[in-house]
This record gives structure tokens, sequence and C-alpha cells, in this order.
């Protein structure tokens, strides 16, 4: 294995030599999408006439099916098949694994009578139109014996358990350095459930071919969606054919592969022809998993000076009963801050809900609200500039570890961010700055989120024209992926963009690890660059090895590639007519990437800083966003374009999480509230008004060979925490609760009389 050492000389790509790396390039499949010809996993055209497939739903929330009459489903015309537990085909038990090496285990649909959330597909009709698959659906009669069920998370707090495997982190004497802090903060903040609300709903359409399947389907992991329909089917994974080229938003909800996979799966191998299966939209809020609500305590002591001496972040979140997913929103703190008392920890509630899971941010989004709402709350009992006292607790090295930083910039970022954003003149009482009825406040608040690079691979082919194509198991969630894969190579080939193709999602390519965890450029970028190193290594050998070539005989350490050539000096050709004459069928190689050996001797992060102005209705309680400016380091940038796409994308999306997002559980059904998109509330374009961001120039020759780091999640990272500290420092009103609905403020704004 490497170590970072070896990835700190200059390269391709950090020479940048035709200056492509960091350009606002386009989207390579944006003329696609936006012509409508980029065919999502529902729209494929498979090779003969689908038959379209719908899930009929539980409506308990915990229990078991006593009886279920199909007749009446199966008498519609048009309908080819109905399924339940007592007549689904055999699949594999929940959680086994044929081939131990497999990356998920098997995921069967229908698999008993049991109940474990509202929305539990129970049934499946397959039918010759979605509508006649849905009338058919809704005449299925169901029974239910139902049981207990824990659905009110706030209600059940003192069932939280310490989660499997896991400890609290202990450093120095917490207790004792809090007791004596000269200034405390002690408050619990709680945030609501939220769900993805993709603008793709997930969906599958499958076909047989002899004993193998393919799959196009819409999941941001392709082994893991291949491994754990092959598991479910009991066969093996190169019997699984899947495909998931464009995928309309994931944000992780798309991270697992759903019944629609294996139901699509299974009822085309029962109907000899290919199905069709999507989740509506209600089916996506209730059906799929969503991000827990989490109620956070945050503990901090400080010196008058504002040093932090005890520090202390606990989260208590839910999971579903039969799935304990950890939402770890106290991680993040332990790298944040400096102060040598320390305690984190997390703590579960099993519920009778559907399953929770990551979303955009797992642990940060949440609990960065928290933290940097408490930090806001300690700046003010101190009389210190909240970005004062952020500074004044900037740590030399990891607060826990003690490992030193691979590159940190986030004193400049909030420093950065400050004078751009015009915080001087912020004033520092609340209430104090009126606009006609409205009162107006500045907050801020830090950001950070881990870098990571996991093992990937890539492959890229030349052919006798010239064009370059690289071919990867990844996945694009609209995030750019395409388009930063196709920068790397024409920028390490020498070659322009229209001589580059991109081709991606497909499990017989080489494997990445998907698309998720801000992990994406990083480790497929990196792949592909090496891919391509390897390229111009056989391309170099090819040229000076051959007689008839002007390189013949050259020294290969000399082999420069630009403007679509290969040169020595002052002695050069085309790529196309050298791989042409010399390797007329073209040349093939594959590149990968792993962790350094050395990269755990480093704390690796990206960083930001959010500044919010927001008014105040003094009559109504509404909240609206005056201006929002973020400032970030994350690496070098590959795409200036995609990347402030991502960044601003999450800075949006921390004003819905402080302001409108959220969900509730009915604890009559075990139902969510909202389930469509007309009641789950998210900002629109009028709630956004002069938002913008910036990127510091980094390179952190530690992360990878191109020191670039994902921006996917880092965006939403404290971007709420700044919004409602801006509402506290507008009007005077701090809310704990989020988020903070005009009821919420008005009622805040009563209680002080204004």
């Amino acid at each position: 294995m490497s170590s970072v050492k070896d990835w700190a000389a200059p390269n391709p790509v950090t020479e940048n030599r035709s200056g492509i790396i960091g350009k606002g390039v386009d989207r390579y499949e944006g003329k696609l999408k936006v012509t409508g010809t980029a065919a999502y996993a529902y729209e494929v055209e498979p090779p003969s006439a689908p038959a379209y497939g719908y899930l009929l739903a539980a409506t308990i929330a915990k229990g078991r099916i006593t009886a279920i009459d199909i007749s009446a489903a199966e008498a519609v015309p048009g309908v080819k098949l109905v399924w339940t537990h007592l007549n689904v085909p055999a699949q594999a038990r929940r959680g086994e694994r044929i081939n131990p090496r497999s990356q998920r285990p098997s995921n069967p649909a229908l698999a008993s009578d049991r109940i474990e959330f509202f929305g539990q597909p129970v049934a499946f009709v397959a039918a010759d139109t979605w509508e006649t698959a849905r009338e058919a659906a809704n005449l299925i009669a169901v029974t239910y014996a139902a049981e207990p069920a824990v659905l009110d998370f706030r209600a059940s707090l003192d069932q939280a358990e310490m989660p499997h495997g896991e400890e609290d982190v202990r450093i120095g004497d917490f207790d004792g350095a809090y007791a004596k802090a000269p200034v405390q903060v002690d408050e619990t903040y709680f945030s609501p459930l939220q769900n993805h609300v993709q603008m793709e709903p997930c969906a599958t359409t499958a076909w047989w071919d002899g004993d193998k399947v393919t799959v196009h389907t819409s999941i941001q992991m392709v082994k893991g969606g291949q491994h754990s329909l092959a598991e479910t089917l009991a066969i093996p994974s190169d019997k699984v054919h899947l495909l998931t080229r464009y995928i309309g938003g994931g944000f992780g909800g798309k991270g697992q592969a759903y019944d629609d996979l294996v139901l699509a799966a299974l009822g085309a191998q029962a109907l000899g022809q290919p199905v069709k299966v999507a989740y509506t939209r209600q089916q996506m809020f209730q059906a799929t998993i969503h991000r827990p609500a989490v109620s956070m305590r945050v503990r901090l002591g400080a010196e008058p000076d504002g040093r932090l001496n005890a520090f202390a972040v606990e989260a208590i979140t839910h999971c579903a009963r039969s799935a304990p997913f950890v939402e770890h929103a106290a991680n993040f703190s332990r790298n944040l801050y400096a102060a040598p008392n320390r305690l984190t920890g997390h703590r579960l509630v099993k519920m009778d809900i559907p399953h929770a899971g990551p979303m955009r941010a797992p642990g940060e989004a949440s609990g960065m609200l928290s933290l940097e709402c408490a930090m806001d709350e300690l700046a003010e009992k101190l009389g210190i500039d909240p970005i004062e006292l952020r500074l004044r607790n900037e740590p030399d090295v990891d607060p826990e570890t003690g490992k030193p930083f691979s590159i940190r910039q986030l004193t400049e970022c909030l420093n950065t961010g400050a004078q751009r954003f015009g915080w001087n003149r912020r004033n520092p009482k609340p209430g104090q700055v009126r606009d006609g009825r409205w009162l107006v406040g500045m907050g801020m608040a830090a950001a950070i989120r881990g870098n990571f690079l996991l093992p990937a691979k890539a492959g890229v082919r030349i052919d006798g024209t010239g064009i370059v194509t690289l071919r990867q198991g990844m996945t694009d969630i609209g995030t750019g992926t395409y388009t930063i894969l196709a920068q790397i190579t024409a920028e390490t080939m020498g070659v322009t963009m229209e001589q580059v193709k991109i081709e991606l999602g497909d499990s017989e390519f080489p494997p990445a690890p998907g698309s998720g965890g801000q992990f994406g450029a990083a480790t497929a970028g990196s792949a592909a660059f090496e891919a391509n190193m390897n390229l111009r290594k056989a391309l170099a050998e090819l040229a000076i090895g051959d007689p008839n070539s002007p390189l013949y005989g050259g020294d290969p350490t000399y082999v420069t590639f630009g403007n679509g050539n290969i040169a020595i000096e002052n002695r050069s050709e085309s790529l196309a007519t050298l791989v042409s004459r010399a390797a007329p069928e073209g040349v093939y190689v594959e590149g990968s990437i792993s962790p350094a050996a050395d990269a755990r001797d480093y704390s690796q992060h990206t960083y930001g800083g959010h500044f919010a102005e927001v008014g105040v209705d003094t009559v109504t309680g509404e909240v609206r966003m005056r201006k929002m400016f973020g400032v970030f380091a994350a690496g070098r940038i590959l795409n200036a374009k995609t990347a402030k796409s991502q960044v601003t994308g999450g800075m949006i999306w921390g004003v819905g999480t402080a302001l409108t997002e959220g969900n509730v559980v009915d604890n009559r059904y075990g139902s969510f509230i909202n389930q469509d998109m007309a009641g789950y509330l998210v900002p629109t374009h009028a709630d956004i008004v002069d938002l913008d961001a910036i990127f510091l120039d980094e390179a952190d020759d530690k992360a990878n060979p191109m020191g670039i780091k994902g921006v996917g999640e880092l965006g939403i990272c404290g971007a709420g925490a700044a919004v409602a500290n801006a509402i506290y420092n507008a009007c005077g009103v701090r809310l704990r609760d989020f988020p903070m609905t005009p009821d919420k403020v008005l009622e805040g704004l009563m209680a002080k009389g204004l």
C-alpha cells in the first residue's frame, strides 16, 4: 500500500497544464437530462413489452396478518399475478449471505406475516398497466392483529439504550471540570425526523435472459444493489447485471435496495417478460429510510476568557426495532473544538416505524445544528463575539486523538466569511435593528465534515480515433460525477473534453463504492486518475517501441501529453495516429486506489463558515432569509460550477432544516403525517435570496494523489444553526425545538412582549 508521501509529487492533475481542473465545466450529461433523453430506471425501454407492478402497504404499525384475500384482485382483467407472503417465490432468509464476501446480505420481500411498520409492503400485483395493478391491489382484503407499538420518540427517551458495541468516549474529567466551570451552558435541542424527498422515486425495470437477470434501478451503490439482489435470489452475483446510469436524487435514501428491486426481478422471472416497479410518492415517505429524530444535550464549561475546559455532546436518536442504525450526531464534535475534559456518546430508542438511515451529512446535519447554537449561547453569556469564541478554541492538533491535521483552514473560513459578509455590521444586542415591522439579525456557525478515501477501480480505453473512454461502476446522483471524471481524464491524457467518454453505473465495470458519504469524488476520481496514468505509461511504451513512431527509442521519462498528442521534446504525433497504427484494436488498462498506509496518521476533514441575515416579522412570526454566505475549504476543487452547486444546495437544505422541514408520526396508526411534497415543506425559490458561497484555495496532499476532497455534504453542516442564531440576534427568541416555524417564533415574541 502506498504512503501519503507518494502523493505529494506533482502530477498532470496538480500541474493542470490545460487548465481543465477547477474550471466551471458544464455537466457532461446535462443536455441529455434537460432534453429528456437520459433514461432513468423506470424509463428504460426493455427488450419486450413490460408488465407493471404495484405494492400494497400495511395500515398498522405493528402486528401480524391474520388473513388476506386476493381473489377480487386476481379477477381484475389484465392482472398477471398477485403475491403475498403466502405465495411469493422462495427467497433467502433476511440477513443471509451465500457468498461470505458479499457487500450486502439478502433482503427478501413479502417475507412473512409480521408487520414491522406502517407502509410495509404486504402484497404485490403485476398487470398489463400500472392503473390496473393499482386498482387490483386496492381490492386485496387484509386482516391484521395489531400489537402495541412504540411510536412517540419524545415520550420514549427514558427507554434509550447504549448502541451495541459502542461506549461513551471520555477524555479527562468532564464532570469535575464542568462543575467548576465559571460559565456554563446546559441545553437540550430537538431535531425531528426528516424524509429524503428525492425527485425520482425508487424504481426498477427488470428482465431475464436465461439464468441472468438485468435490472435498471435507482440506487447509489452499484455493488451493494447487485450483491443484495443476488443474495436474496440465492444466485451468483455475476448472474445479476445491475445498471443505474442516471439517478434523480439520492441523499443517502437510495444507498440500499428496496422491495421494488426484488419484486421486479422475481416478477420478470415468473412472467417471462420485463416488469417495471416504482414507488409512489406516498410510499417513498413510508417505506424507505429517513433521517432519525435527535434529542441532543450539549454542556459547555468555559473560563471567562471563553476557553472551553469541559465539553459534552450526548445524542439520543431512534431506530427501527429490527434495524439498529445509529445516527452518530456527536462524532463530528470530537474533532472540532479544543477542550481538555470531554464526553461524547449516543443512545438509541427502538421504535416501530420505518427504518432510519443515512441522510445528507448523517450526524453532522443534526448535531451541528445543536452544538453551533449552544456555542452561540455560550458566546452571549461570555459577552464574546461568536467568531472570536470559536477562534479561541481552535486546536493545534486533533482534540481527541492528538494527530496532526492534514490541513485545517477553519480559522481562514471564519475570518474570510466575516469580512466578505459584513459581520462588522452586526449589533450583538438582540432586537436592535428594525426594517418596518421586521426585526433584522445576523448569525454564524462553523462547519466540519470528515474526509474519506475508499478502495476503488476504474478502466480506461483509447481507440484508433483518439477517443478515451473511462468505465467505472460508480454512480452520479446529480452531484457531477460524470463531469469531474471527464475533467480528470481529459487533463491527465492531454485531450479535450470532447475526446472523452464516461460510462458509469454498471455492475460489470471496474467497481467503485458509489455515491455517498462525501467520498465519491475523491475515491472514484483517484481511481480514474490512476487508470489514466497507467494508460499514459502504456502509450509511452507503445510509442517508444514502435519503429514507425517519431518517438521511437526515446526516453519514457520525458514523454508528455497535450493537445491530443504524445511527445518527447520536439517530436510528437497524435494519439489517434499512434493507436490506429500500432494498436488498432485499442489500448485498455485499469487502475485502482486504496487509502495510504499512513493516512490514519492524520486527522482529515473539510471545513466551512456559514453567515446568515434574517428578518423576523413581529406580527406573524414569519422568518425571511435576507442574505446567506458560506466559505469552505475542501481540498482542490475539480469543477467550480458543480462544487458551488453542491455547497449552496446544502446551505439551502440547512435553511429548510432550521425553518420548515420535519415530519411527525401519527401515534394512532404509526404513519407519517406528511406523505407528499404538498405537506412536507422545503425551501422554494421565493424563500432563498442573495445566497452565495466561495472556496478557499487548498490542496490536501495527505488526502489522495490529487489533493481533492468531497463537498456534497459540507454545505449543510452548520447551515441551519447560522439561521437559528440570526433569528435570536434579530428578535431575542431562542428556540431549541426545530424547525423554527412561525407559531413557535410568534409564541416566543409574545412571551417577550414584542
